[in-house]
């Protein structure tokens, strides 16, 4: 039972970083101790006179609204200094006061984790990489944690659905909404499967400054963070700079250095991040931490394999001269030597098949399929 004194904190808090600093101040840190402490104390930890007034007169029916929310079923809170509290996370340098959770697996909080993370302007081939990828260390036992955004963040918690190992979205917002809304019956999955985490109370929406917050707390659940796909400017990245000041594994998987969401990830190689060109190079890294069960990789030469379309030479022919770099139709033309109907038609069927994407622009790039 979560006593009243932690609802009226976490109401008041609303998970601000000046509450967070407030409430470890203490000794010990419990919400009674903060309740405890006079105005001007408070004022003194960098409280507002807008927090303090909802600690001390919390807004009607509010604290009756958080305790509505937690009985329904599959709905927790997990408090500071409580079992369920995931030790990984207690050791980062701000860690949340509490987790609002949703969701039957509470175990996963707990279990070894990778985060993956990336563009949510992703390419096709960037999605399926993450959905291959996580699909394969979730078979191998590891839980996927990630935030639920639209491209890189959906397709891993898609992959991560294949295996046992399971998913935890971590959200920037309270648990009684979905953001992206076009993701409700994907967190309606995981809500299943595995569980969704916030440090948010119901009722606070997804504000901006909440993302990069949100990511510290991705990292901190995890052993380590992969980045698939990523621009320079991406909150991915973010997210591998706390994984790397936490002292976690970052990794990153190149791509094209003709495409700007390689970019990223290219500069995370270059400080310092574990080069990954399959799944398995994940758990050779992590292995002194783990007792996993690893599964072997698929390996595939997707050049030799002959199906479908690539069985019919001239579709083979047309890869091999693609290769991986993006190209305009005209440098792919003066390539293979077909006509523009011929090539129009050929890049259309490959597009359709996921084995050629059309990026902006009007280039194409061949597209890597994985089957690990």
């Amino acid at each position: 039972m979560i006593s009243a004194a932690w609802l009226r904190v976490l109401h008041a808090a609303r998970s601000g970083a000046a509450w967070r600093r407030a409430f470890f101040a203490s000794d010990p840190p419990t919400p009674d101790a903060l309740l405890a402490l006079p105005d001007h104390t408070l004022v003194a930890r960098g409280i507002d006179a807008a927090g303090i007034a909802r600690l001390r007169n919390p807004e009607p029916g509010a604290l009756e609204h958080l305790e509505a929310w937690l009985a329904s079923p599959g709905r927790k809170l997990v408090v500071w200094g409580s079992p369920e509290y995931p030790e990984r996370l207690a050791r980062i340098p701000d860690p949340p006061l509490a987790l609002w959770t949703a969701g039957e697996r509470l175990e996963l909080l707990s279990t070894p984790q990778i985060a993956m993370v990336g563009s949510r302007n992703a390419t096709h081939g960037g999605r399926e990489t993450a959905r291959a990828f996580a699909a394969y260390l979730s078979r191998s036992g590891l839980t996927i944690t990630s935030g639920l955004a639209v491209g890189i963040d959906a397709a891993s918690h898609l992959g991560a659905l294949d295996g046992p190992g399971g998913t935890i979205a971590v959200l920037a917002h309270g648990l009684d909404r979905i953001y992206p809304a076009e993701h409700e019956a994907l967190a309606a999955r995981i809500a299943e499967a595995g569980l969704l985490v916030s440090e948010y109370p119901p009722g606070v929406a997804p504000l901006p400054h909440h993302f990069p917050e949100r990511n510290r707390i991705i990292a901190g659940l995890a052993l380590g963070t992969l980045v698939v796909e990523a621009g320079r400017r991406s909150g991915a990245l973010q997210t591998a700079r706390c994984a790397s000041e936490y002292g976690r594994e970052v990794f990153a998987i190149p791509g094209s250095i003709h495409n700007p969401l390689a970019k990223g990830c290219h500069a995370l190689l270059k400080q310092g991040a574990k080069l990954v060109e399959e799944a398995a190079d994940v758990l050779v890294e992590l292995a002194g931490q783990l007792e996993l069960d690893v599964a072997p990789p698929e390996s595939r030469d997707d050049a030799a394999a002959e199906n479908g379309l690539t069985a019919d030479e001239s579709y083979r022919n047309l890869l091999n001269v693609m290769g991986f770099e993006p190209a305009s139709f005209g440098e792919i033309q003066a390539r293979c030597g077909l006509t523009t109907a011929e090539l129009s038609s050929m890049l259309l069927m490959l597009e359709l098949e996921g084995l050629v994407e059309a990026l902006p622009g009007g280039r194409y790039c061949r597209v890597q399929t994985r089957s690990r």
